[in-house]
């Protein structure tokens, strides 16, 4: 075990989008685990949008992190010491915390993982929080029938790509909106949708009329801006509006105007946003659904992983313009399961 413990510290709120100066590196004493707690050696950090307005100090849902303190994030990783009796060391571990390579963490949030079952680094995307995402979004608001046409923008993304192939169990018809060619072939070869659009389209609004001819029933909102204002006039009567995130409004300094809500009224919309950690609770149901369509290749993902801690502030500022390819991880140190 190291003598110290690297980690990334908020140094100031960014004005507008992030840099690399907005955070420190820097290496601190390992921490001991307390009574009921249970020391994690970090193996992936889970980098994610909604950081983002962690570091803004503006109200939310969740409280900032403080000036100096460690970066939130969640972390998967193998016990090295234990104080819990219900964690032993080896375990390896869900719910590590922060950005760092170790941290001490309460016993009674760590869930234990099975490396037979699925690979570690799948509990911070397909089969982690991106995941539960995707299947508490899409039954509980988007409730795609048999037939409807779903389009789902940041299609190749950790949480649209299980969007996408899930609504495809329900027999919907699936449009993709993703940057770039290669992100498009990937959204329609691979993760099986039925056409996806590159959202830098000379004319969005036009493209989604060719591959929606019977308009939107349910729009997956990932990232706002101008794919929201191409979308939103398509939806149908009666249309549900996921709202997830709005990832390319996220480094803003003003609030963008919004489109024109009266055909909410008109036709009957159902827009709604939710936050994952309500349903929390549906984890473990969504995990035993999951893990065996995982494994028998049915439902399908990819992870963009950076190697080392030291270039997360990078790959941070980067999944913000959209730069990552799949599920976005930090490669913190060895992973014994896969000898890397």
């Amino acid at each position: 075990m190291r003598d110290r413990n690297r980690q990334v510290l908020l140094k100031r709120r960014p004005t507008g989008a992030p840099t690399t100066a907005d955070f420190d590196i820097a290496d601190g004493p390992v921490p001991e685990p307390a009574d009921g707690e249970a020391l994690v050696r970090g193996i992936y950090l889970s980098l994610d949008p909604y950081m983002r307005g962690r570091i803004s100090g503006t109200r939310s849902y969740a409280k900032p992190v403080d000036i100096g303190a460690v970066m939130e994030g969640r972390v998967v990783g193998q016990v090295v010491r234990s104080r819990d009796p219900g964690i032993r060391e080896g375990d390896y571990v869900y719910g590590g915390y922060g950005w760092q390579l170790y941290s001490a963490v309460p016993g009674k949030d760590l869930i234990k993982l099975d490396p037979n079952e699925a690979p570690l680094s799948t509990a911070l995307g397909v089969l982690g929080m991106p995941g539960l995402t995707a299947y508490v979004g899409l039954s509980e608001i988007g409730r795609p029938q048999r037939g409807e046409t779903v389009v789902v923008s940041a299609a190749s993304g950790a949480v649209g790509a299980v969007v996408g192939q899930l609504a495809k169990r329900h027999d919907a018809r699936v449009v993709g909106i993703a940057g770039g060619p290669d992100k498009c072939r990937y959204v329609e070869s691979e993760l099986g949708f039925d056409s996806c659009i590159d959202h830098r389209s000379a004319d969005l609004g036009a493209a989604l009329d060719r591959t929606c001819p019977q308009g939107i029933d349910v729009y997956w909102e990932n990232v706002g801006g101008a794919v929201q204002q191409a979308v939103f006039p398509r939806l149908n009567d009666f249309g549900r509006m996921v709202m997830c995130g709005m990832v390319s409004e996220y480094n803003d300094v003003e609030l963008r105007p919004g489109p024109n809500l009266m055909a909410a009224v008109r036709k009957r919309l159902k827009i709604q946003g939710f936050i994952v950690s309500d349903q929390w609770q549906r984890f473990g149901k969504y995990r035993a659904m999951a893990a065996p369509l995982v494994r028998n290749g049915e439902l399908k993902y990819r992870e963009d992983i950076v190697d080392g801690l030291d270039r997360a502030p990078e790959a941070f500022i980067g999944l913000l313009n959209g730069r990552n390819f799949g599920k976005l991880l930090i490669k913190l140190g060895d992973d014994p399961t896969t000898g890397r």
